[in-house]
């Protein structure tokens, strides 16, 4: 490479290969940054969605710089780096900031993500001398060695005052452009993650400079939606505080992601994240770049419509992306030309410029080029090179894509030259994955393969899948922990006696589509078995890598059984949060539904206390009998009740969890409707006593014998509903319970009436009957109560129904006459006047109609087993009950038992929120059929599915804390049996987890 750069670039390098030289304005990031709070302090610059919190430029500026001041006095300066371990917030926006005004390099680790292993080294390997995290991470500490300092971002501010103590930056400013602003950890699947050094010099040219800072100006609103030890993460923070625009924050859950891009200007992320969502719903966003992943030109195309949509190259040694490209609609997709101050080069194997057209090997060259692996000399040596085209000693890196250019002087991307891959947008190497699958014991050898768009694992010998994955994950982060393992006898070879690998993915396909034609259904995640399969495939044949077809194998191959609850009854179960005493009464002697009863009672008997001493007729004592029956009814009132769960549920997820935990219980409310019909009966008792005396003492303003009569005939119906509603009758005779509870009830109301009329004719004076019973305060609320009563009964009709009987056990009924919301449930009937029975409504997204499943628990589910209806009369509207509370919190574990999938299968459907579900019950797919359980596993395919039948019954607790703690869910929500709902919500709400269960006290 002798020749001069002129003659190279006239004879083999296109003048493209070079981007336009323009300097930047900033040379470092906190430059631009401190010129945008100057110029813009009132603009906000970080607003979190999860949380609603926010900051101003100039907060962020003042609180940056003292944080700055501790973290100097900590021993951050030029050349020292700084560990911060987290995730989204406005706290982690001040911790990066105050780094880089220490001239500190930070060091980006997501605290939900990095794996231990991982963390310890990123520590160790960058020697940070602080460590920056939150207090929801202390759990993680134990990794951190002694000499390194720990400060907590959400620790008390400053207390500086403002004025003449305000913190302030050093007067001189050391500060280089060959400084480090951050490190990137990146191929992390090797074992060992690789420390990319990026330098001041590196990030202003993309973010400073067009197209990189993809024309934010101040206010403008940049998502933050990559996890922050992402370098594109990088881009999205960086590039909006250096442009005066609004970081967004997004929270975990899809809602507050969506809730993110619907308020967001600009969008950086992969094409994978785009793919879900639809632009015409995000009408605000203007610019979209993606990167991390090859990119559709459907997605291209149908974001390209609404946006400017960039599609960016660039692995994290060239410094986020270094080749971008503004799609014009129906033209082809391209990565673009170099940024600005960037070279490429297209270079055969004989580092020669390959003419246009011409696939080559890409090389990075420019401002683009970082300064190279952190301790890993060799490495860096073998990536980065001396830049033989510009001959000013600058470096070039080779990037390990092909590619090839166009006539217009764009780049064609033609994949990866080494086996790395991208999962979910994170690049991986397999080689590495199969190194830390080789850490399982008894292992002898292992392979990694992507196989559309799956990561699948080989070992040899057979072993537990578990086993396999717990030792990967020890290693590796979650997405490259192989999602389906195979374990084989022996791995097929090549001629060369190496592993044929093309072989190991034909056997992978094969086996899956012999599985798929048996009827069998493979459903594995990390961690997770929805189903189990064992399968076998004898005699395959393994694939030459220069043939098609070679000699055929005789090999074994099974899929091992991915069993998330294996060992979880040596899992160690947290303490409990009080004294047994404490707990036993607070939840379970006073329940809430308890406590609601009981502030009726006492609020009824201070009531009674005020009326024996101030003294009271029976008209008065009539008023306060009704009075609580109108209340007793109305809170069993179908719109009633759903205007309290819609009340309560209304609460964004973003409000502090007690909150939310306390408006979750909403389905307590029964309680206010067990007091009141007690305290009804109560005055109603009292009524006939005074009525009695008045008609004794023969008063002429006073009851009648008429009164009398009517009220203790009142009373004996109340009095036997009230005894058949006592729980331990009513749960051994439900039936009866019903008609006895309808039938007394519509009697009682009727002669209510009668009592009303008579005991306003008593002491109607000298007014018509008609004017005392329109100024009759009794009166009123009887018509009321009456029309409640009414109301759901005029919503009677018999509606068609398609029945599909699932099995001998369960039947699944299909109804059209209307839409339902997710949590509701409806009542069915054969005869309107004696039996009716809720289920819980299935309605499916973008629908119309429900569904619901009758499983046998009893003579009439039975008989609609045994003989499907095709009418069945329904009365009211759907009527909302537990599991309506789930949008309530970010992340959930639902726990079903049997027919108890029945009421969460709309939830999980509707993925509203992320859910991990817990479902034990013998053979669903032989109970519930194929149909259902798809449907449950193509929603949530992390599902587990616990087959009692063949494993025994499990200890709920246990295998429910073991879910919680490894979803990081925020509540938990059971649909079983009365004892195990009571038992896991006591067994959760005892150790401070928020859990939620149908009642049975009313």
């Amino acid at each position: 490479m002798q020749t001069t750069i002129q003659t190279i670039m006239s004879e083999h390098l296109p003048l493209f290969a070079f981007g336009s030289p323009v300097a930047p304005p900033f040379q470092c990031v906190q430059h631009a940054f401190e010129s945008q709070a100057v110029s813009h302090p009132g603009v906000i610059a970080v607003e979190d969605i999860a949380t609603g919190n926010s900051i101003s430029y100039a907060e962020l500026a003042q609180r940056s710089t003292c944080l700055s001041k501790r973290l100097r006095g900590l021993g951050a300066r030029a050349g020292e780096r700084v560990c911060i371990l987290g995730d989204r917030s406005v706290e982690l926006i001040v911790g990066i900031v105050a780094v880089l005004k220490t001239n500190s390099a930070y060091v980006p680790c997501d605290g939900k993500v990095v794996s231990d292993v991982a963390l310890q080294h990123m520590i160790a390997d960058s020697r940070c001398c602080i460590l920056m995290t939150v207090h929801k991470f202390d759990h993680r500490l134990h990794l951190v060695p002694e000499n390194v300092n720990i400060v907590y971002l959400d620790d008390a501010p400053c207390p500086c005052d403002g004025g003449s103590l305000r913190c302030a930056l050093p007067e001189h400013d050391e500060s280089s452009p060959e400084d480090s602003v951050y490190v990137i950890y990146t191929s992390g699947t090797t074992g060992v993650p690789k420390g990319v050094d990026v330098m001041h010099r590196n990030v202003t040219n993309l973010v400073c400079l067009a197209p990189g800072n993809l024309g934010i100006t101040p206010g403008m609103r940049v998502s933050q939606l990559m996890n922050i030890g992402f370098d594109m993460a990088a881009w999205e923070i960086l590039v909006s505080l250096c442009n005066a625009g609004t970081l967004v924050l997004r929270g975990q859950s899809s809602a507050e992601w969506r809730a993110t891009m619907k308020k967001a200007d600009v969008v950086i992320g992969t094409p994978s994240m785009l793919h879900p969502h639809n632009p015409a719903d995000y009408p605000n966003i203007k610019t979209v770049a993606v990167a991390g992943e090859a990119c559709p030109q459907a997605l291209a195309d149908l974001w390209g419509r609404r946006t400017n949509f960039h599609n960016c190259c660039g692995p994290t040694e060239v410094t986020i992306v270094n080749t971008m490209h503004l799609h014009v609609l129906g033209t082809p997709l391209s990565i673009g030309k170099p940024v600005p101050n960037t070279n490429v080069y297209v270079l055969d194997d004989e580092m020669k410029p390959c003419a246009v057209g011409v696939p080559g090997i890409m090389w990075a060259g420019g401002h683009c080029v970082t300064r190279g692996y952190l301790n890993l000399p060799d490495k860096t040596r073998e990536k980065y090179t001396e830049d033989p085209f510009t001959k000013n000693g600058s470096k070039m890196f080779n990037t390990g894509d092909m590619g090839s250019w166009r006539e217009d002087g764009t780049l064609d991307h033609l994949g990866r030259v080494d086996d790395q891959v991208k999962i979910k947008g994170f690049r991986v190497e397999l080689d590495g994955i199969a190194a830390s699958m080789e850490t399982t014991p008894n292992v002898l050898a292992a392979a990694a393969i992507l196989i559309e768009g799956e990561l699948w694992g080989f070992v040899t010998p057979a072993v537990e899948e578990a086993e396999v994955k717990k030792a990967t994950a020890r290693i590796q982060p979650y997405y490259a922990v192989p999602t389906r393992i195979m374990a084989l006898e022996s791995f097929p070879k090549t001629h060369n006696d190496k592993t044929d690998r093309r072989a190991l993915k034909q056997l992978a396909v094969e086996t899956v589509a012999q599985a798929s034609s048996d009827g069998l259904t493979i459903v594995s995640a990390v961690g997770t078995k929805a189903e189990s399969l064992s399968t076998k495939a004898e005699n395959a044949e393994s694939l030459n890598t220069k043939a098609e077809k070679a000699e055929s194998l005789s090999t074994k191959a099974e899929f091992v059984e991915s069993e998330l609850w294996t060992g979880y009854e040596e899992d160690e179960v947290p303490d409990k949060v009080s004294s047994k005493f404490v707990r036993n009464v607070r939840h379970q002697v006073f329940s809430l539904y308890r406590r609601l009863f009981g502030v009726v009672f006492v609020v009824n008997v201070a009531v009674l206390v005020w009326i024996a001493v101030k003294g009271a007729n029976s008209q008065r004592l009539g008023l306060i009998a009704i009075s609580n029956i109108f209340c007793a009814i109305l809170m069993r009132q179908d719109y009633v009740i759903n205007v309290f769960f819609n009340v309560c549920c209304a609460v964004p997820p973003s409000w502090p969890l007690f909150i939310r935990r306390v408006c979750a219980r909403v389905y307590h409310i029964g309680g206010l409707h067990s007091g009141c019909a007690m305290s009804g009966v109560v005055w109603l008792a009292f009524l006939c006593a005074q009525a009695t005396k008045e008609v004794a003492e023969k008063r002429q303003l006073g009851a009648s014998v008429a009164t009398v009569a009517i009220s203790y005939s009142i009373l004996a119906f109340l009095v036997g509903i009230v005894i058949f509603a006592m729980p331990a009758f009513r749960s051994q005779r439900h039936d009866t319970f019903e008609r006895i509870h309808r039938f007394c009830g519509w009697t009682g109301i009727a002669l209510v009436w009668a009592q009303v009329v008579s005991l306003t004719n008593d002491y109607r004076g000298s007014l018509s009957l008609g004017s005392a019973l329109l100024h009759s305060a009794p009166f009123w609320l009887l018509v009321t109560m009456t029309c409640s009563i009414i109301l759901p009964w005029t919503r009677l009709r018999k509606v068609p129904v398609r029945s599909e009987v699932l099995s001998p056990h369960a039947v699944r009924m299909h109804f059209d006459y209307c839409t339902p919301k997710a949590g509701s449930f409806v009542r069915l009937a054969d005869h309107p006047l004696k039996d009716w029975h809720g289920f819980a409504t299935i309605p499916e997204p973008d629908k119309p109609g429900f569904s619901l499943v009758v499983s046998k628990a009893g003579d009439w589910t039975a008989a609609q087993i045994c003989e499907p209806p095709s009418h069945v009369w329904v009365r009211g509207v759907p009527c909302f009950g537990v599991l309506r509370i789930a949008p309530l919190f970010r992340r959930i574990v639902l726990v079903a038992t049997g027919s108890g999938i029945g009421p969460c299968a709309p939830v999980i459907l509707e993925r509203r929120i992320p859910i991990r579900l817990l479902w034990t019950s013998p053979n669903v797919r032989q109970t519930f059929g194929d149909h259902l359980v798809d449907q449950i596993l193509e929603a949530n395919p992390e599902s587990v599915i616990y087959d009692t039948k063949k494993h025994g019954k499990p200890d709920m607790v246990k295998l429910t804390l073991r879910l919680v703690k490894e979803f990081d869910a925020e509540a938990v929500c059971i649909i079983s049996n009365q004892k195990l709902t009571r038992k896991v919500v006591y067994g959760m709400v005892s150790r401070g987890i928020p859990a939620f269960g149908a009642i049975w006290d009313s």
